[in-house]
């Protein structure tokens, strides 16, 4: 009897090892998601930075040399670059710029991105303040083609003259391109740098006993906001009492006055989306169409309900995993290993996915990330979305989505060796058991 009994303590201790083994990977996220939320209204900027100013990164270098250089080196501060200074960052082909174009490369102060599309800023004081505007030719890095390009056809068409010599770039881009524009309306340092993520360093630089803000030492929804300042399409908060008639020449497409650690909410209005509506930025289930609408849909995703946060997956300093220096099914794995309480529930990759473990289709993000938007309407759909859901095909049918965004088809299409046809892929999952009746 006794020997049974020690069995059963020795069966009872391996089982629950097994299970700490799997439960000791979300230890160092539980009290992140098991933190108290504050109020979307507190101010939790350190009071010392009340009354500071922007200083700049070459400052921050000289304590913070590590982080300056995994900054440095992601794309960051590169999505303003003087080409004064540095006429190599121009990607585009100027010699098939067309020959209606309002400006040349001699023209050209500041190139606005380089990854998936560049940009041209040209000098135009605006009442005696220095301030740009955008040429009316894009170059579109994807296809390596130059295309129209009339910034206010987006939101803030009802707000400017329709001509891009009058839309200033103070209103529409500099907030979140230039560090210190958002709030002081000072073109601080080009790109995004170390105090547009921390806030103003002025006394930090003085005494580094006062503070900035670390968004890491934030409850979780209020730690994304430091990034959903210009990682979700918004409104003119004025427009929540205001009419557009009001703000006529004045629109802002950034939260003016904001400052890390503030409350964004006070800034921001996020763009309307209404659930079964179909917009201009969102298909009908919320999924963006845009780029620059991670946190639209993050927001809503199960992971952000759960205090998941932008820097659990990305290095808030090197940005990594991006797109081009992806990671696998590595970070993922980290907490959805199998075995994990939050899944996969099967006993292998193979098992989870039904492709094989070597394939496109065993790859996360392939499923849950897969790509929906684009980053002009010329440009190949290549972002992914960030709601983390599964789409299946008849969704993206209901959705009026465009086939390629399903997942599934997005490996089976047209023209390959494996084509299915929607309908097909519908019946696959339902024959696998991966789609319950909330999906049929």
């Amino acid at each position: 009897m006794k020997k049974i009994v020690y069995i059963l303590l020795l069966l009872i201790i391996l089982i629950a090892i097994i299970y700490q083994s799997n439960m000791m990977k979300l230890i160092p996220y539980y009290n992140q998601i098991n933190q108290q939320r504050v109020p979307l209204t507190l101010n939790q900027q350190p009071s010392s930075q009340a009354d500071a100013h922007f200083v700049g990164s070459a400052k921050c270098v000289e304590c913070h040399d590590e982080n300056h250089k995994s900054w440095s080196h992601s794309r960051h501060p590169k999505m303003i670059q003087d080409l004064v200074k540095n006429p190599s960052v121009v990607v585009a082909d100027f010699s098939k710029l067309p020959n209606d174009a309002n400006f040349a490369l001699k023209d050209a102060i500041y190139s606005v991105g380089g990854k998936f599309k560049q940009r041209f800023m040209m000098r135009k004081d605006i009442n005696g303040s220095e301030d740009y505007i955008l040429g009316n030719y894009q170059w579109n890095v994807q296809t390596q083609k130059w295309q129209g390009f009339k910034p206010w056809k987006y939101w803030y068409k009802d707000a400017y003259p329709h001509a891009n010599e009058e839309l200033p770039t103070s209103r529409a881009c500099d907030g979140c391109h230039f560090s210190g524009f958002m709030s002081k309306e000072k073109r601080v340092e080009s790109g995004i740098a170390c105090e547009s993520c921390h806030g103003p360093a002025s006394k930090h630089i003085a005494d580094p006993k006062s503070k900035v803000y670390i968004a890491s030492l934030s409850d979780p929804v209020r730690q994304n906001e430091v990034c959903l300042q210009c990682h979700m399409r918004n409104r003119d908060i004025r427009l929540k009492d205001q009419n557009i008639s009001e703000i006529y020449g004045d629109a802002r497409d950034y939260p003016f006055g904001y400052e890390a650690g503030k409350s964004l909410s006070k800034y921001k209005l996020v763009a309307p989306f209404v659930l079964g509506q179909e917009t201009k930025e969102f298909y009908a289930n919320g999924m963006g169409k845009k780029n620059r609408m991670q946190g639209n849909e993050f927001v809503h995703s199960i992971k952000a309900k759960h205090g998941i946060t932008c820097i659990n997956c990305h290095d808030p300093h090197t940005l990594e995993p991006t797109a081009e220096k992806n990671s696998g099914n590595t970070l993922c794995m980290k907490c959805h290993s199998f075995g994990s309480p939050i899944g996969p529930h099967q006993s292998s990759l193979e098992k989870h996915t039904k492709h094989k473990a070597d394939s496109t289709g065993s790859l996360c993000v392939e499923c849950h990330m897969p790509k929906v938007g684009k980053h002009t309407g010329k440009s190949p759909i290549t972002v992914r979305t960030h709601s983390f859901g599964f789409v299946t095909p008849k969704e993206t049918l209901a959705y009026k989505m465009p086939k390629e965004t399903n997942a599934c088809y997005a490996c089976h299409k047209e023209g390959t060796n494996e084509h299915r046809d929607m309908k097909t892929l519908q019946n696959d999952l339902e024959s696998w058991g991966m789609i319950g009746w909330d999906k049929r």
